[in-house]
């Protein structure tokens, strides 16, 4: 597997900020009600985010431009 940088700065900065926002919300939301597993899994999600936004590296980007470029290959067989 082959792991380089795929999303760019802007795209990056937009992740890390709406990660951080999501999980102080999370965070919050769980200090006041600390049974609610949704605010954990938005936490969960938010910290990926922001893991994202570090490292400029999105695996779902990453296989969506593997599955189109599957489908050019395929389609230039035909």
């Amino acid at each position: 597997m082959n792991v380089k940088a795929n999303i760019g700065i802007v795209n990056a900065l937009v992740r890390i900020t709406c990660g951080f926002t999501m999980l102080a919300w999370s965070t919050a939301k769980l200090s006041k009600k600390p049974n609610r597993s949704r605010y954990l899994m938005v936490a969960m999600m938010s910290a990926m985010k922001i893991g994202e936004g570090i490292t400029r590296y999105c695996p779902v980007t990453d296989l969506l431009q593997q599955s189109l470029e599957m489908n050019k290959q395929n389609q230039q067989e035909n």
